[in-house]
């Protein structure tokens, strides 16, 4: 379906530009953080995530794409798209009402500030109306609508510590002129710095601007630990305790030479080790 949709847009949409191609959900939330596109197509039934939870994650973004969702649902299932700032294309899809998708997509990105004239569409966020209060409610009603288990979480951003299944999978990070997309595994541990949070890893420190307070909201709290108030460090990369001359816990580390204080208020983390 994916290949035959592409072969569609290159003939509706010649100009377009087709960053990538995702199997499942978590890599559709991967890739889009990575290549910010202005567009996402999105099938609503998809491996692991449905297409609504993407897109309710996306709706919680600072600069979410434009959204067209792909269904085999019918018309009256999916009316609530009519007025919507998001579209929709029933399958199979026709060319005629592909075409009438990218006639509207391309006028919402010629609206964006800064587009207009623009070759190949750049960053573009949902217009006005379609923020993420209205897209939310939106996709609450659809998930009804089409029966979608389970519906869609009111708040998709921050993430519960709790849900594990939808924790924090990537990050992406500054690191010097660079930006990196960091794997969650790859993370020894998290300090608060100033305004920035510092991430570090086997290599290096790179810093993101989610204050911690935030981040830890996103984390799973079985697999990351809060051991201070301006650091939380990965259990995967803890070797282990020891007690320094002033009595303070010191966290050792797997992977970097510094050790980290354990302060007062979480002790109790450790004394089983």
């Amino acid at each position: 379906m994916r290949d035959h949709l592409q072969t569609q847009l290159a003939s509706a949409w010649p100009e377009l530009r087709i960053v990538a191609k995702a199997a499942n959900g978590l890599d559709a939330l991967r890739l889009i953080d990575e290549q910010a596109p202005d567009v996402v197509f999105l099938d609503i039934r998809m491996p692991g995530m449905t297409g609504l939870d993407v897109a309710a994650r996306l709706a919680s973004g600072e600069r979410p794409p434009r959204i067209v969702f792909v269904t085999a649902y019918d018309q009256y299932a999916v009316a609530a798209f009519e007025h919507a700032a998001v579209d929709y294309l029933l399958k199979p899809v026709s060319q005629e009402r592909l075409g009438r998708t990218v006639a509207k997509l391309k006028a919402a990105l010629q609206a964006q500030p800064g587009l207009g004239g623009a070759g190949a569409p750049a960053v573009a966020p949902v217009s006005g109306d379609a923020s993420a209060a209205a897209l939310q409610a939106l996709l609450q009603q659809l998930a009804g609508h089409l029966g979608v288990p389970g519906g869609v979480p009111a708040a998709p951003a921050p993430v519960p510590a709790t849900a594990t299944a939808a924790s924090l999978q990537w990050i992406r990070a500054a690191h010097g002129d660079e930006t990196r997309l960091i794997p969650i595994e790859d993370v020894i541990y998290f300090q608060s710095n100033d305004k920035y949070t510092s991430v570090f890893l086997a290599e290096g420190e790179s810093l993101i601007r989610t204050p911690l307070s935030k981040l830890r909201e996103q984390l799973d709290e079985q697999q990351f630990w809060q051991i201070h108030r301006s650091v939380i460090v990965a259990a995967r990369h803890v070797a282990g305790t020891r007690q320094d001359f002033r009595g303070r816990l010191m966290v050792q580390l797997k992977g970097r030479p510094e050790q980290l204080v354990v302060s007062r208020n979480y002790v109790d983390l450790f004394r089983q080790m």
